[in-house]
């Protein structure tokens, strides 16, 4: 199925850049979506990345419309008062109406309202249907329509021009609302969406083209220094090694040092994001590393919210064990250290027989004994509340994958979002995403695909597929993906068990890969986080709110879209130093050995060169034209200044 393109990521130089003679002074932007200040799924993190790029360029007329949720207006919201006389009329009658509102703006005669998803659609369908002078934007991040199929085990996108959409969206009961949603794409002025795969999907089953795609970004941190992030991940490794320490009491007879920490998260669609395929995946890779012996050990994180009522009592007995294991070890130490210094007092070297004693070696022993464990370490963090009919445990329940010692590969399924609090694994999200080593993301159906594009910016390689949004953006802007730590798994032209396959494939040459070789990835994975910052994918967004000002007001604004005829612009070329994998050659890529740490001298690599290479294949980010109000202008290193409006 080709890509037919409309305005696009061909490339992303090959638009040109925005005019400044562009007035905005005299406009104002609604943005309206369900997950404005309402944490939902991935548009709330769409919206609010992008909202400071959009608040340089828009001012003080640029409003955010969301649903007013008092416990995330407290947390989120600054409630402020409009000082124009004809707004505060507005307000004070939406107020009165039952509308809660807070906002604070000058009344422009030109309105730009953006719409996001089918939920906020119909404020679009009605400003058409009641003629007002109002531009409108659509973007839809994943089809009604297409979410259900793909969850029903369809061969969706062989069969994208075939299904009877009306009768589809019927069977499912959802017809109302892809009616919604399909009125509000054919009523818009400009309709956007995320990623050319999902733009293929909305032809078809929203029956319009998207006009732009508009792909999504996220607001990167840069380190001053390169090993700062390497130093984080570190760190964050060591938290998540202490609760595997306590998971798997009784039965640690791996080498943590050789652990691989991989991950899969996000919302529980079995199919839909792949947790299917790479269970299988998981059960082939775990044959490959006994059959050849391997001493490396792959831990699997399933993070997926389902229905529990409470922590495994096992689970949670295994982070007390370790407590106690480590309480007694600083019991011992302390009671050994006084003895060493009171020998060390008097001027005598210590007797090492007698620096333990017997109620030293007692208390060991009871530590040891409460390590014993007759079951194996369990699978579930959580007592789940369909057990029986859960699809991840059901699966695992047929691989055979239960922890043993025999297994290479072990499994931790946790049915619920991550959190600094948690007694359990006290770690949040991005600080877990750093101290893995591989985020796994073979999505059947993901439009975009925030989770890996987390990933690459925290320097974390990933897997993805040629079905996701972020995994053909990076094909295309990247020369060969898995040299910077992106596997690209092909879902689309390929059958089940030869995606199976292929993922086992990565998973396998990954483990292969020596500690340096991580590093070195992780190094390249890094400096991909430019291509995802807001300050170069935000410039279709502008080129999107352009488009529906001239066509909503011709006589005032005018714009004739740029549409490059070749994929010009830059791609990211293979790195020359280093292949992306030991099974490449063994010559040019840095080789596992016994002296590994201390012969980084004599490797054929200089990580400063090769960043230098990688930045001139990228153009540094536009300059936005803003306004002249107060905004805060972004240096290349992060530092911020204001300046006040004139």
């Amino acid at each position: 199925m080709p890509l037919a393109r409309s305005l696009s990521v061909t490339s992303l130089s090959g638009l040109e850049e925005w005019d400044e003679e562009f007035d905005l002074e005299d406009a104002v932007l609604f943005e309206i979506a369900w997950e404005v200040a309402n944490k939902v799924g991935g548009i709330y993190t769409v919206i609010q990345t992008k909202a400071r790029l959009t608040a340089e360029e828009w001012g003080e007329n640029y409003f955010l419309v969301g649903p007013y949720v008092e416990s995330n207006v407290r947390t989120q919201v600054e409630l402020i008062e409009p000082t124009n006389p004809a707004l505060k009329s507005t307000i004070d009658k939406m107020n009165r109406s039952g509308c809660k509102y807070a906002a604070q703006c000058e009344e422009p005669p030109h309105i730009l309202a953006h719409f996001h998803e089918w939920l906020a659609g119909l404020g679009l369908v009605l400003c058409r249907q009641r003629q007002l002078p109002v531009a409108t934007i659509f973007t839809t991040h994943a089809t009604l329509l297409g979410r259900y199929l793909c969850a029903g085990n369809v061969d969706f996108y062989n069969n994208l021009a075939e299904f009877n959409v009306d009768k589809e969206a019927g069977d499912r009961q959802i017809y109302h609302r892809y009616c919604l949603e399909r009125a509000a794409a054919r009523c818009a002025h400009v309709f956007t969406t995320v990623s050319q795969i999902t733009a293929i999907e909305a032809e078809h089953l929203l029956k319009r083209k998207p006009d732009i795609v508009t792909p999504n970004g996220l607001n990167v941190k840069k380190f001053s220094a390169m090993h700062e992030f390497q130093n984080l991940h570190a760190q964050s490794k060591n938290r998540i090694q202490e609760f595997i320490r306590g998971h798997f009491y009784g039965h640690l007879d791996f080498n943590l040092d050789k652990c691989l920490f991989l991950f899969i998260a996000g919302r529980y669609e079995f199919s839909n994001k792949g947790a299917d395929i790479f269970l299988e995946a998981l059960a082939r890779l775990n044959y490959l590393l006994r059959v050849n012996h391997s001493d490396v050990t792959v831990i699997a994180f399933f993070i997926m919210p389902a229905r529990t009522n409470n922590f495994n009592v096992e689970t949670l007995k295994g982070q007390a064990v370790r407590k106690q294991l480590w309480d007694t070890a600083q019991t011992v130490k302390e009671r050994f250290g006084k003895k060493l210094y009171e020998s060390l007092l008097v001027g005598q070297l210590p007797d090492v027989s007698k620096m333990l004693d017997k109620e030293d070696f007692t208390i060991m022993k009871r530590a040891i004994f409460a390590t014993q464990r007759q079951c194996q370490p369990p699978i579930c963090t959580h007592n789940m509340l369909e057990d029986s009919s859960d699809p991840i445990l059901n699966c695992i329940r047929r691989i055979g994958l239960f922890n043993s010692s025999a297994d290479r590969v072990k499994i931790i399924f946790h049915p619920e979002f991550l959190s600094s609090t948690s007694p359990l694994l006290p770690m949040d999200y991005e600080e877990f995403v750093r101290g893995c080593h591989l985020g796994v993301f073979p999505s059947y159906y993901e439009p975009w695909g925030y989770t890996p594009a987390e990933c690459t910016v925290m320097g974390i390689p990933s897997i993805s597929t040629n079905l996701s949004g972020f995994g053909c953006f990076m094909e295309e802007h990247i020369a060969d993906p898995s040299a910077y730590g992106i596997y690209i798994l092909d879902r689309r032209y390929r059958g089940v068990d030869e995606s199976c396959n292929q993922l086992t494939s990565f998973l396998f040459q990954f483990c292969k890969q020596s500690r340096r070789q991580r590093i070195i990835q992780r190094n390249r994975t890094e400096r991909l986080s430019d291509l995802l910052d807001w300050r170069y994918l935000g410039r279709y967004y502008i080129s999107a709110r352009h488009m529906a000002l001239a066509k909503a007001y011709p006589d005032a604004f005018s714009y004739e879209p740029h549409e490059p005829n070749s994929a010009s612009g830059f791609r990211y070329p293979r790195p020359a130093s280093v292949p992306p994998s030991p099974a490449l050659s063994r010559h040019s890529s840095p080789h596992h050995s016994e002296a590994e740490d201390n012969d980084d001298e004599d490797e054929r690599y200089d990580e400063d060169l090769e960043a230098e290479k990688d930045r001139m294949n990228i153009r540094q980010p536009v300059a936005l034209p803003f306004k002249n109000k107060a905004y805060t202008v972004y240096g290349a290193n992060g530092d911020g200044a204001t300046t006040e409006k004139n």
